[in-house]
């Protein structure tokens, strides 16, 4: 079990962490009912934080954030000498988390993504995990919610009896709700983004070959270029660049203290 605290890459706070500590700390959590923010970042994750010092700000208070993609694992290793020998992937995360929490019987809830993937996802993972309670699930409306249907979301994830929440609204958007409602909550909110899709079989997952050398992105562009191709042809290289600045310490790259007040989350 690895769990050695936090390190810089490009300005955002980076756990460097490995499957079995960051599910063993989710599942603590949630046996005690204390609010627990965690997400799992790629490349285009730190890269929009590192152009939006408010989702820095936020990223920053999170408990966890696992280094989900092979570039964020070997940046670590690089600038700080982590030594992981894998990431922590969002989807498998997930899975693992799941499995745990039907061992300790803690129930799930699903939020995010629309109707139709949601209620796929749950099948999915009630099929997987026969003895998981799922207490709840709810698709994204896609829009800013007013305070009012925020208090509503609350009340209906505090009332379903789950323990954990796992939301898939995308990144950065799922940051930020997992960011303002986890302290609402009292329980662990996971972000794992496109897990959604992949486990309610909705979008391929990359072959493992491609995701262990660090080519998922390559994968994903090939399945949808027009809506990918800026983030991985243009983000990937900047990012390469920027890490390249930090481990040569040509540049620092101070995180964002301040504390966003305004609430942004969409659902």
């Amino acid at each position: 079990m690895i769990h050695r605290g936090k390190r810089n890459v490009i300005g955002v706070l980076v756990d460097v962490v490995d499957y079995e500590a960051a599910v063993d700390a989710v599942i603590s959590a949630g046996q005690q009912s204390r609010p627990f923010a965690v997400t799992a970042l790629a490349v285009h994750g730190l890269m929009t934080a590192y152009q939006d010092p408010d989702l820095r700000a936020r990223l920053g208070q999170f408990d966890l954030v696992c280094p989900d993609g092979q570039p964020v694992r070997w940046a670590l290793n690089l600038v700080h000498g982590a030594g992981l020998r894998d990431r922590v992937y969002g989807p498998n995360l997930m899975l693992q988390t799941c499995q745990a929490a039907a061992e300790a019987g803690i129930g799930i809830y699903l939020y995010g993504s629309t109707d139709r993937v949601v209620r796929r996802l749950q099948a999915s993972l009630e099929a997987m995990f026969p003895s998981l309670v799922v207490s709840g699930a709810e698709p994204s409306k896609f829009r800013r919610l007013a305070s009012s249907e925020r208090d509503e979301v609350v009340e209906r994830i505090r009332a379903s009896g789950a323990g954990i929440t796992f939301v898939g609204l995308g990144a950065p958007r799922q940051e930020v709700w997992a960011y303002e409602y986890h302290g609402a909550l009292g329980m662990p909110v996971i972000a794992v983004g496109a897990a959604f899709d992949f486990h309610a079989g909705t979008v391929p997952q990359a072959p493992g070959w491609m995701q262990r050398c660090g080519l998922e992105w390559l994968f994903r562009l090939s399945m949808e270029p027009r809506r990918l191709w800026r983030r991985y042809l243009i983000l990937n290289p900047w990012y390469v660049g920027l890490v390249a600045t930090q481990f040569l310490k040509v540049r620092s790259f101070p995180p964002v203290e301040r504390i966003p007040s305004d609430m942004m989350s969409f659902g």
